[in-house]
């Protein structure tokens, strides 16, 4: 009887030393991505994504029939989950100093996910997996596809390549990077009309013939203003074509006229003064390196390069306060303003950056005009409006939201009168009123063209 006390309080003792130790891995699991668009019904988690959220290690994301959410990863990479799916993010740390010690790890339990690799990846590809039920997918580029069941795992590459196995003796669910050997195969992007697909109990995945229906794309068609969209191998009719850009509305001009690059912005973002591709004014000042608000692209845009160092800017302690599908606005640290409580404010919009994504993907730049943003503070609250210029077609864009008692602006639901787009950013007290905020608007009822923007504002 004593041995049995023994061995039970000595089984305790271990489980509960276990239960110790883990509770301190779940309590500081970092952040992995931030959620940037959602359509339909998406869950992390279990609870409704929000536009803006992070989503942490260990999340699980979860779409509905028509859910599609896109999502930046803390190295700028990109995870996107396509309708009736289910991922997670098992893990996401980076060691940007040590490369070796990054550990990246995500898995598509069902349905169809997009990856495309961040700085962290790139710097240390022995040290990313991506699992499905039956596979264990390593990288040898940058971006593909993967649709899966619990029985049959298909990929499809975009750009780079991969290296797929099986489960077996050798390579095993819970192993860490890509599994080598006599029974991994790669395919590249080169390899143009070919896909991957390996079964539940094969150990050696098979180079098929893109039939139509195999490809991921053609079971979960990517949306038409998917970052980045190109036709994977097999793919559907999905596709990316060079960017449009109108000679008149080149977004490296501002009023017509070509601009310089400020000597002191060596990030390329935009802070405060620089026009529409972290450029100065003119002036050549680098002054704008201390404002408090960083605007600009976070991935590329009409074949120009993203804007920030996402890691450096969120170390930095600075807070993102508007994020769509290519643009993002921050605010530095302790720049939040305790906004006053009466009076009103009004704004000149000093510079903008815009984008037209149609239902091919083409991307058509666009630029802005008779933009007012205007705030109530006694009432807590915003109008703002401008005409959006593409091509020939002029389109007037408005939106009214809540000021935050700290600066944030929030824009109502854009399928809400008077709404006719989503807004996100806030106001600052920087140089008497600063403000910028990030937009995107559906600008046909049938959903076949998205504008994407980022505003920047001075008070008048």
């Amino acid at each position: 009887m004593k041995s049995n006390t023994v061995n039970a309080l000595r089984l305790l003792a271990k489980w509960s030393l276990a239960l110790l130790l883990a509770v301190p891995a779940m309590a500081f699991a970092g952040e992995a991505a931030k959620v940037t668009a959602i359509w339909g019904k998406v869950e992390i988690d279990g609870k409704a994504a929000v536009i803006g959220s992070a989503v942490q290690e260990g999340s699980s994301i979860k779409t509905g029939a028509e859910g599609y959410i896109y999502m930046k990863t803390i190295d700028d990479g990109l995870l996107i989950v396509r309708p009736n799916s289910e991922a997670r993010i098992v893990t996401y740390h980076v060691d940007k100093k040590d490369p070796a010690n990054t550990s990246i790890k995500l898995e598509l339990l069902n349905g169809v996910a997009r990856s495309v690799s961040g700085s962290a990846v790139k710097l240390a590809r022995q040290n990313f997996r991506f699992n499905t039920p039956v596979a264990a997918i390593g990288v040898r580029g940058t971006d593909f596809t993967i649709f899966t069941t619990a029985d049959t795992t298909r990929i499809a590459v975009v750009e780079g390549g991969v290296v797929v196995s099986g489960f077996d003796g050798a390579c095993s669910p819970q192993g860490r990077g890509p599994c080598e050997g006599s029974a991994a195969t790669e395919l590249f992007a080169r390899q143009q009309g070919l896909l991957l697909q390996i079964n539940k109990g094969q150990n050696k995945p098979q180079l098929l013939q893109a039939a139509a229906g195999l490809a991921p794309d053609a079971v979960a068609p990517p949306r038409p203003d998917e970052p980045g969209v190109k036709a994977a191998a097999g793919g559907s009719s999905a596709s990316v074509a060079p960017a449009v850009i109108d000679p008149n509305l080149d977004p490296t001009k501002v009023g017509g006229v070509k601009q310089t690059v400020a000597v002191g912005n060596t990030s390329g973002a935009n802070t405060g003064t620089g026009n529409s591709n972290g450029t100065s004014t003119g002036n050549g000042s680098s002054a704008a390196l201390t404002n408090t608000i960083v605007w600009g692209r976070w991935i590329d845009v009409l074949g120009q390069g993203a804007q920030f160092d996402v890691i450096k800017l969120e170390k930095s302690g600075a807070t993102t306060v508007g994020l769509n599908n290519r643009y993002q606005v921050s605010v530095s640290k302790g720049a939040e303003w305790q906004v006053p409580t009466t009076g009103t404010m009004g704004f000149s919009l000093m510079d903008s950056q815009a984008v037209v994504v149609d239902q091919k993907g083409l991307e058509a730049a666009a630029k802005l005009e008779n933009g007012k943003l205007q705030l109530d503070f006694a009432k807590s609250s915003f109008a703002t409006s401008f005409d959006l210029l593409t091509g020939s077609e002029r389109f007037a864009l408005q939106a009214q939201g809540v000021v935050g008692a700290n600066g944030t602006l929030a824009g109502g639901d854009q399928n809400t009168y008077p709404n006719n787009m989503q807004v996100n950013g806030a106001v600052t007290a920087e140089k008497g009123g600063t403000a910028a905020y990030v937009f995107s608007s559906r600008l046909d009822n049938a959903g076949n063209r998205y504008a994407y923007g980022v505003t920047y504002w001075n008070k008048k």
